[in-house]
């Protein structure tokens, strides 16, 4: 008989990490331990509970480690760091999961072929609810939306591991759905991210504003036209159109600042990476050789020096 995992680590506990950990926490037979880089968010956690606020207002008791040497082994985890970090954060973390299976909720593509180097099995997962960390050991929940998990193909988990997160996620009040082939849902957002997030970083207009000018309209189209052209050539059935996410997101979040804009302001490495370069990289692999993807290859190539602009 299936019995749920005594153990789930989050990896990351900020913006959407928290959120994952605050509301598992709610279950009564699980127990949540979640590892970040943050010493000042760790100690709130462990002084005061993790508190979302927001669209949910909720206090959780997680246990709280900047040393994951002090995590008990865990049956499951979820991997919600920026993609910059991907790398420093499951090596660290890797010991917990020696027996585990590994979920990443981050943004864009690349980061569970990371993840995979790390831990025996792995699950690929998309996320939509919203938030950030508004101080040590609170974040707060801008929206709600669905997750999706399933396998990463190359190192699945199995099937009942997937089940198992899915129906955790869905009973501590996340709606998350477990596919056979995620990919679908992933582009899905990866196509969102790609289109939107480096235009408003370059141009320094928030979401909507992004969405109300018509020469940036023309680009976020064009975006998406070389986004969805590498998904058909991998053969990849998007969950939901981006165009409509995008343009509706605009509407109901005209004053958002997309957090590749937030990056730039702030001189922090972005996800450029994993979002239009993992377009590129797509586009280059030999299923989809023929796709073009010029503005990609822009949004990348413009990213990139503004990041080198602060060092010079």
């Amino acid at each position: 008989m299936t019995t749920v995992p005594e153990r789930v680590c989050i990896v990351g506990a900020g913006a959407i990490g928290g959120l994952f950990a605050a509301h598992l926490a709610q279950l009564p037979d699980v127990e949540v331990w979640a590892f970040d880089a943050s010493a000042e968010h760790v100690a709130a956690i462990n002084a005061d509970g993790l508190r979302v606020t927001g669209h949910v207002e909720l206090t959780a008791r997680v246990e709280a480690r900047t040393d994951a040497s002090e995590i008990p082994a865990c049956s499951l985890g979820i991997i919600a760091t920026k993609g910059t970090v991907t790398e420093a954060a499951i090596s660290a973390a890797a010991p917990i999961f020696a027996d585990g299976a590994v979920c990443s909720v981050q943004n864009g593509i690349g980061n569970e072929e990371v993840i995979a180097e790390h831990v025996p099995r792995v699950i690929r997962g998309v996320t939509l609810p919203a938030g950030h960390v508004v101080a040590p050991g609170v974040i707060h929940m801008v929206g709600p939306g669905p997750t999706w998990v399933g396998p990463f193909e190359p190192q699945p988990a199995t099937d009942e591991e997937i089940e198992w997160l899915a129906a955790l996620l869905n009973e501590c009040g996340l709606e998350t759905r477990a596919r056979a082939d995620a990919r679908g849902a992933q582009w899905t957002k990866l196509l969102f991210n790609a289109c939107t997030n480096p235009l408003c970083a370059l141009t320094g207009l928030t979401h909507g504003q992004l969405c109300d000018y018509p020469p940036t309209v023309h680009l976020v189209d064009e975006l998406l036209r070389e986004g969805r052209a590498v998904a058909d050539a991998l053969g990849i059935e998007l969950e939901d159109d981006p165009a409509e996410l995008v343009y509706s997101a605009a509407k109901a979040n005209y004053r958002h600042r997309p957090s590749m804009l937030q990056d730039v302001a702030a001189h922090r490495p972005t996800e450029i990476e994993t979002l239009n370069g993992g377009i590129v990289r797509a586009a280059a692999s030999a299923a989809s050789a023929s796709v073009p993807v010029p503005l990609h290859h822009a949004m990348v190539d413009l990213i990139r020096g503004i990041e080198r602009s602060w060092n010079e």
